[in-house]
């Protein structure tokens, strides 16, 4: 056993070598991507091999890393099973769901309360992604991605029509009377969505506005809307997201639908489990609970 690395350093290995992502690999055993680079490091001079090739934008596996791979998983899955054996699964009831940050925040949390009144012996394990490249048929039973649910190798059930709207404080709005007046306020871009800024200006007849205003960039909705709450600028919001909030109104008319949405997904080629299949029955049925609001009256 002296012989081995540590633990940590194992389970960095696998996550990083399974999603081809130290940041992926950091968000999911809950450390930063500095400390899964850095459990690498130490690795790789332990084992006097490289395991990854570094690239600008990308990671690969070295011919040592490949070959070491298998064993790895082969232990870590022997050391689940007999552990599930000896101990019995706590994880019998659990249940891997992925999805934004925004979803999680703003759809999702309001309804979890209800859900475990209605399944209280189900346990969720919640799982953040971002990026496209963050969603895959690994690791999670039930995902919500945003996009046109032309993922292969997935069933996708739509949420529904997406609409997006201006939101900001309502001190803010009260100086907003058409969409004119964003001139000169700060413009909160949510980077990674197909439709933004330049399309909802556009629609809504002062194309080109954006040159007249500020811009702040997130890399994620959930910062944006909580800029917006705060005053800082106004952000662009899809309307089944607002349900909720009571710290951000929507001051212009104009709504623009966007033809991607949000979808309920999971890999359609896996057993599902009992619980698995009641938490996705109960999230489609919040779907056709929802009553999102459709496009309003323009306004120039």
């Amino acid at each position: 056993m002296s012989q081995l690395p540590p633990l940590a350093w194992l389970q960095a290995f696998e996550a990083a070598a399974r999603t081809l992502s130290f940041t992926a690999a950091g968000r999911e055993l809950g450390v930063t991507q500095a400390a899964i680079s850095q459990r690498i490091r130490l690795l790789e001079d332990r084992l006097g091999h490289k395991l990854f090739v570094r690239h600008p934008r990308s990671l690969s596996l070295t011919p040592a890393g490949q070959a070491w791979l298998p064993s790895i998983n082969d232990a870590f899955t022997r050391l689940g099973e007999g552990t599930a054996e000896v101990f019995g699964s706590a994880a019998g009831h659990s249940v891997t769901l992925r999805t934004t940050p925004v979803i999680q925040q703003n759809w999702l949390a309001p309804r979890l309360l209800r859900l475990h009144r209605e399944h209280p012996l189900i346990a969720i394990r919640l799982v953040s992604a971002i990026w496209p490249d963050d969603f895959g048929p690994e690791g999670a039973d039930i995902e919500v991605r945003y996009g046109h649910g032309d993922w292969s190798g997935v069933e996708a059930l739509s949420l529904g029509a997406e609409w997006l709207v201006p939101v900001c404080a309502p001190a803010l709005a009260a100086t907003l009377e058409t969409p004119r007046d964003l001139a000169g306020h700060t413009l909160l871009h949510a980077l990674g969505f197909g439709v933004g800024w330049s399309a909802w200006l556009e629609g809504a007849g002062v194309a080109g506005l954006e040159t007249e205003c500020l811009a702040l960039s997130c890399d994620n909705q959930v910062m944006t809307l909580a800029l917006a709450s705060q005053g800082v600028g106004v952000a662009l919001a899809h309307r089944r997201l607002l349900d909720e909030r009571d710290d951000l109104v929507t001051p212009l008319g104009h709504g623009l639908a966007s033809d991607e949405r949000f979808w309920l997904v999971r890999p359609s080629r896996r057993n599902v489990t009992e619980d698995a299949e009641s938490l996705w029955r109960w999230l489609a049925a919040e779907r056709d609970l929802d009553d999102v609001a459709g496009p309003v009256a323009t306004q120039s």
